[in-house]
């Protein structure tokens, strides 16, 4: 089972698509909590997180936020998003494959979303140790500036997309 790491960045539409959106995982039991990661304190994210079980962490300025997240997270896999972020189709059966057959937890697996060209090809030569909104990572893996060491990411077919938000007239 998952934690999902939501970091929230002021768009409370964007953090309800979502978590709506991983409501199917929890369903299948593959998402078993959610943390939203906030920089400040807010009622009305601690409102909204409250609703669907999810707890709320304040990271303020951490150099690696997942990292304050992943230190209350309840599962040891985590998948970092960011607040508006949708899954594609077959997301589940893509995670539930990637973290059986990662024993111990020594990958990195990387959604698929427009990355920048160049940051993905540096990324796939020679590693990273930035996690990114789109990874899942196991809890070991994180030291307090990011990741332990230099990881590969391996490149999950799962694409991430962001939800469709209203337009205020």
């Amino acid at each position: 089972m998952i934690t999902a790491l939501i970091q929230f960045r002021g768009d409370m539409e964007a953090l309800a698509a979502t978590l709506s959106a991983l409501v199917a995982g929890v369903a299948e039991g593959l998402i078993a909590d959610a943390v939203v990661l906030t920089a400040v304190a807010d009622p009305d994210v601690e409102a909204v997180a409250d609703a669907v079980g999810a707890r709320v962490v304040v990271v303020g300025k951490a150099p690696c936020p997942w990292a304050v997240a992943a230190a209350v997270a309840r599962r040891d896999w985590l998948l970092c998003l960011e607040a508006g972020d949708l899954l594609g189709e077959g997301w589940g059966d893509a995670l539930d494959r990637f973290v059986a057959g990662t024993p111990g937890g020594e990958r990195v697996g990387r959604l698929r979303r427009a990355p920048s060209l160049g940051r993905a090809l540096v990324d796939s030569a020679l590693g990273t140790r930035r996690v990114r909104a789109g990874d899942l990572v196991h809890r070991s893996l994180f030291g307090p500036q990011g990741l332990r060491k230099r990881l590969r990411p391996h490149g999950l077919a799962v694409r991430i997309k962001p939800a469709p938000l209203r337009r205020k007239a």
